[in-house]
């Protein structure tokens, strides 16, 4: 798939822990035909697990080592088309937020009430508490108004198939790509 400029599109998935973000952004770079890009796999591949970084290092040093693994994914995708999901975090650093200016940004959400199923057992840094729902809440709730303002677009992945909302996506990148191509 092109764009109107004949560029292929780059798509970046934000959103809190837990959204599907990986999921779905393997599918709809499929389904688009582009590269597909975990940042936090990137981050694994090249450095170890995030746990193993953020005992050993701290998370200012995780955040330094995604935000490489962001600019090299972005760099890449504008060069080559893509889809890339972000960790949830990624989106707090400032130069993140500006490489996501002019790219199509699909913000995924699920409320705090089906997220419990999906973090259970789950070894991410920031929700080893006491209460890992709760803690969830807190981060997605502090982290959403920059969701909001960095998002073109929003889908809820809390009901319905998975397919469902990556057909919704794709749908939503051709109508987006469609509607520039009328404007050129």
């Amino acid at each position: 798939m092109t764009t109107a400029s004949g560029e292929r599109p780059v798509i970046v998935l934000i959103g809190p822990m837990g959204a599907g973000k990986t999921s779905i952004g393997r599918r709809v770079a499929k389904a688009l035909g582009v590269p597909f890009v975990d940042t936090d796999a990137a981050v694994v591949r090249d450095h170890g697990p995030i746990e193993a970084l953020f005992e050993a290092h701290g998370e200012a040093h995780f955040r330094s080592l995604e935000r490489e693994a962001v600019a090299s994914a972005v760099a890449t995708a504008e060069r080559d088309g893509g889809v890339i999901a972000l960790g949830g975090g990624a989106v707090l650093h400032a130069e993140t937020q500006h490489d996501l200016a002019g790219h199509q940004v699909v913000l995924l959400t699920v409320p705090p009430e089906r997220i419990a199923s999906r973090i259970r057992g789950t070894n991410r840094p920031l929700l080893q508490a006491d209460d890992p729902i709760a803690r969830w809440t807190e981060v997605y709730e502090q982290r959403r108004p920059l969701y909001e303002r960095l998002a073109t677009t929003t889908f809820d992945t809390s009901v319905g198939p998975l397919q469902g909302v990556v057909d919704e996506i794709v749908t939503w990148v051709r109508a987006t790509d469609q509607t520039a191509k009328e404007q050129v």
